[in-house]
């Protein structure tokens, strides 16, 4: 068996009101079921917290065996749970080959800077890998934040991902910056 053929992979998604020890009570369970954490994104939402987590374990494992060893937790805390097995084509890792940049968005709170933003760096086949978005300032004055964390298809420079922008930023009034993100090697 090759290494990757050893390990079971799954995707854990929890979903709770936020309260401190969410982490460490769904990082509990996995610990003492022997499974390591590949890959996890947490963050809150409104007033939920949510976090996704790939997770392997070694050969023979069953996503029964973890879901029955969340219930528990579910029961006590009042925490969602959904569990899905990963399967040979999910796992690969793509190596991206652009240059990876940051973009951000900061204007007045309206409907459709996410789609628009979003929908611009699509056509253009930029791979967007993290989103987050806030509302911010005051309740007379709220200002939306969009950052993006995106590849860059080869060939693409910032300077021209950053004047491809230039319309949306005039017909959606919002401040659009573009810079690269300079990857450190550990």
């Amino acid at each position: 068996m090759e290494p990757k053929d050893r390990l079971a992979h799954f995707a854990v998604t929890i979903i709770s009101k936020d309260r401190p020890g969410i982490v460490a009570d769904t990082t509990e369970v996995l610990y003492r079921l022997g499974c390591n954490i590949e890959d996890s994104s947490c963050t809150m939402l409104g007033g939920d917290f949510a976090m996704i987590l790939i997770v392997t374990h070694e050969k023979p494992f069953s996503k029964s065996r973890l879901g029955d060893e969340f219930k528990a937790l579910q029961e006590r805390t009042g925490l969602a749970v959904h569990l899905r097995t990963l399967h040979e084509d999910e796992i690969t890792h793509a190596k991206e080959e652009g240059e990876l940049c940051l973009i951000s968005v900061y204007g007045s709170d309206q409907p459709g800077i996410v789609y628009r933003v979003t929908r611009a760096l699509a056509d253009r086949q930029i791979n967007i890998t993290d989103l987050n978005t806030r509302l911010i300032g005051t309740k007379e004055e709220p200002v939306y934040v969009l950052m993006l964390e995106a590849y860059l298809p080869p060939g693409m420079s910032v300077d021209e991902t950053s004047a491809m922008l230039e319309e949306l930023r005039r017909e959606l009034k919002v401040e659009i910056g573009v810079r690269t993100i300079t990857p450190v090697s550990l």
